[in-house]
């Protein structure tokens, strides 16, 4: 099994490069929206990835193997730069866990082509901000309002594969074009569905999220 972890990690390693070859992941323009999201994800990952022996221990426990998962973290094009910074400063973090960390898209292809059912080989961890919260949402957030100039963001972040230490969560923003500001941790996004059952087939996955 543990031939398949390294075989699964690596591939997905090789195929994430060359995906990026073609198509460089798309980094924000504005450098303050691009410094604000790496410090919000690296603020929500520094902690996660230093108890990534407990998420191991936990895959471990479901899936009876003795060996280490994978450990995908899926991010934004900011949100790769932060969990750079955050391996150089603390290369302790991903000690005894095979880090790779990605793209949503470039997770959701290799996992279409090489799927991993039940997280036999790895566990997921994600972190990323949504800096482009559809004005037909707002209105689902209408107990935050906004200034003049502000914007909704959401963070979305999660773990996946690690049985009862699984969760998931958005976190609402506001960004008022210099900072980013927490209004509400921990909310429900109940406009995503409806918003997904209007997309329209073949669009983009990372582009067409709600």
């Amino acid at each position: 099994m543990a031939d398949g972890i390294h075989e699964w990690g690596d591939g997905l390693m090789g195929f994430a490069a060359d995906v990026r070859r073609g198509r460089p992941p798309a980094a924000p323009d504005d450098a303050a929206v691009a410094a604000a999201e790496r410090a919000i994800i690296a603020a929500s990952l520094a902690p996660r990835l230093a108890g990534l022996a407990s998420v191991c221990e936990a895959w471990r426990g479901l899936t009876g193997s003795h060996a280490s998962p994978v450990v995908v973290v899926t991010t934004s094009a900011a949100g790769l730069v932060a969990v750079e910074g955050l391996v150089t400063t603390g290369p302790e973090i991903a000690a005894g866990a095979g880090l790779v960390a990605v793209t949503e898209l470039e997770y959701r292809l290799w996992g279409i082509r090489h799927p991993d059912v039940g997280h036999r080989l790895h566990v997921n961890l994600w972190s990323w901000v949504k800096t482009r919260v559809p004005l037909q949402r707002w209105p689902e957030f209408a107990a935050h309002p906004l200034g003049p100039g502000e914007s909704y963001w959401l963070h979305r972040e999660g773990l996946a594969g690690a049985g009862a230490l699984d969760r998931r969560a958005s976190h609402l923003w506001k960004w008022n074009g210099r900072q980013p500001a927490l209004l509400k941790a921990f909310v429900a996004e109940r406009g995503v569905e409806t918003l997904a059952a209007a997309r329209s087939p073949g669009e983009d996955e990372a582009a067409r999220d709600p």
